[in-house]
Parts: C-alpha cells; structure tokens; sequence
C-alpha cells in the first residue's frame, strides 16, 4: 500500500490514506461480499432443486414397482395421478405400450410439480412382464 503524509495539526505530516484509496478498498470489498453471496444463494437453490428431483425420482421409482406388481399386468394406454413423497405432491404420467416382444409392456413414468405441470423432473423408462398364466 501507498502511504501518503498529510499535514496534520500544527503542521507535521501525519500517515493515513487518501479519500480515493479508501473508497477503491470499499467498492472491492463490495465486488468480493456480492460474488460470494451470490454463490451460497446459488447453492441453496441447486440443493432446493436436488431436493425436487430425488423425490420426484421416488415417485416413479414407486409407480414403476406398483406397475411391475399389479396382476394382471396393466394394459397399454395412458395413466395419470398424484402422489405424496416427503409431504410434496407431484404430478405423474405413465405410458405403457408395446414392445416387438409380446412378453413385455414398456412404461414410461414422468414426474412433474404440479405448479410446474410442463416442466419434467424426471422420467423413468421400465420394461412390464406379462404373465403367461391360463
């Protein structure tokens, strides 16, 4: 750092910053205090929307093993619901269609927020057995 004198009381030159140094110091600390607050609001919304996405991801996980269960296997077409995770509801829709094996049924499960109903939080692909009972 620059020291500079300036004349003091009764004429002797007294050590200390200018106006200028001063206010340079202060808007860098300004600059330095913004960018790291900006970096912990940026992980608190990272960890809110990781938060979303697990328990979407919960979700499906959840309607993929009731599908899997269900007897008899559900039949091609369109579902949808809702579904409580954690005390957050989500939005889900499942799509079962074929496959080129008649053994199996492909389900898709997307999992949406329902203040968010277009924006996709996660989608699970799963393969459906049909029972060959008679």
């Amino acid at each position: 750092m620059w020291r500079r004198f300036q004349k003091g009381l009764g004429g002797r030159h007294l050590p200390g910053f200018t106006l200028v140094e001063v206010l340079v110091a202060l808007a860098i600390l300004a600059v330095a205090l913004a960018a790291g607050f900006r970096s912990v609001a940026q992980s608190a919304e990272t960890a809110t929307a990781l938060k979303s996405r697990t328990l979407a991801l919960w979700v499906a996980q959840n309607r993929l093993a009731a599908a899997q269960l269900e007897a008899p296997a559900p039949a091609v077409g369109e579902r949808s619901g809702s579904e409580t995770q954690a005390g957050v509801t989500f939005n889900w829709h499942a799509t079962i269609s074929g496959t080129p094996n008649p053994a199996f049924h492909k389900i898709e499960i997307s999992v949406a927020d329902p203040s968010a109903p277009d924006y996709i939080l996660t989608r699970l692909v799963g393969y459906l057995g049909q029972s060959t009972q008679r």
